[in-house]
Parts: C-alpha cells; sequence; structure tokens
C-alpha cells in the first residue's frame, strides 16, 4: 500500500501518544494506590491497558500496511496530584489532546486520499467521543463527591466494578489478532 511519508510518519507519532497516554495512567493508578483508593486505581488501570491496545492497535496497522513502526521516548508523566478532581481534569485535557491529534490525521488521510488509513482511523473518531464523554461525566461525579470522604468512597466503589473489555485483554504484541 502507498503511504505518504507524513502520514507514516504521524501514525508513529500517534503510537507514540497513546503509549505517553498509558504511562500518565499509570501514574494516576500509582497516585490513587498511594493514598488507598483502590477503586480509582482500578479505573487508570484498566485506562493504560486500553491506551496499551489503542497503541498496540496502530502498531499492527502500520505493519500489516507495509510501514515500519519506529517508537519514541515517552516523556515522564506528572505523579503528584492535590486531588481526584486534578486527576481527573487532567485525564479528560489528554482525552483531548488525543481527539485533536486523531482529528489531524484523519484530516491527512483524507488529503492523502487514503481510504484505509481513514476506515482505519474511524475507530478511534468513534472511540474519543466515548473516552471524553467518560471523563466529563466522572469529572460531574467527582465535583459532586468533593472532599466528602463517604461520596468519595461511593464513587471508588464504583470505579473498582471497572473491568477491561475481553478484546483488550486478549491483545497480543505479534498481530492483533488475539490469543
Amino acid at each position: 500500500m502507498k503511504l505518504s511519508q507524513t502520514l507514516h510518519d504521524e501514525l508513529n507519532l500517534q503510537i507514540n501518544r497513546e503509549l505517553s497516554s498509558e504511562y500518565a495512567y499509570l501514574a494516576m493508578a500509582a497516585y490513587f494506590e498511594s493514598i488507598n483508593l483502590d477503586g480509582f486505581t482500578n479505573f487508570f488501570k484498566v485506562q493504560a491497558a486500553e491506551e496499551h491496545f489503542h497503541a498496540m492497535k496502530i502498531f499492527n496497522f502500520l505493519n500489516a500496511i507495509g510501514g515500519r513502526v519506529k517508537l519514541l521516548q515517552i516523556n515522564e508523566p506528572k505523579t503528584d496530584f492535590n486531588n481526584a478532581l486534578e486527576v481527573f481534569e487532567l485525564a479528560l485535557h489528554q482525552e483531548e489532546h488525543i481527539e485533536y491529534c486523531i482529528d489531524k490525521l484523519m484530516d491527512l488521510a483524507i488529503k492523502d486520499n487514503n481510504h484505509a488509513v481513514m476506515s482505519f482511523l474511524k475507530w478511534y473518531v468513534d472511540e474519543q467521543v466515548e473516552e471524553i464523554d467518560l471523563f466529563n461525566k466522572l469529572i460531574a461525579k467527582v465535583k459532586i463527591a468533593g472532599n466528602e470522604g463517604s461520596a468519595i468512597l461511593m464513587v471508588d466503589a464504583e470505579l473498582a466494578k471497572r473491568k477491561a473489555s475481553p478484546e483488550i485483554l486478549s491483545i497480543r504484541t505479534d498481530d492483533g489478532e488475539g490469543e
């Protein structure tokens, strides 16, 4: 498949962005673990797994279309937070940035008239709508809970129930087909 160098490079950058998101979510999970909010910890560990899955989808796709994956340096994420609201607002900002980057990738695929990449990226466009909606709803709940201990524990209990989808749990690094 013919892939412009610019689109090729941007797909590689998106792999890095997704892995950077994974790393940031692991840092958020570590923060919540340090303050004994196991549900919040669980939520961000699952979120990290999702970001890894997103990166590997692009990794596998780029290889499948004859591209070459080039992994880049991942910067150290923020690790110190004041409260749950700060964490969720940072996560929302991160998802909004990813949405912007996916939109730019789609624009580039459209400009290059690359239908395969456009088709592939549609999943990411839809996924970002879900991610941003999720974080907006969680921010609303955390704001309502405020610093009220019992309310935060109720949100914590809700987040403890989150599980990764079977698709994410079955990812393999070789072909993305699952185990």
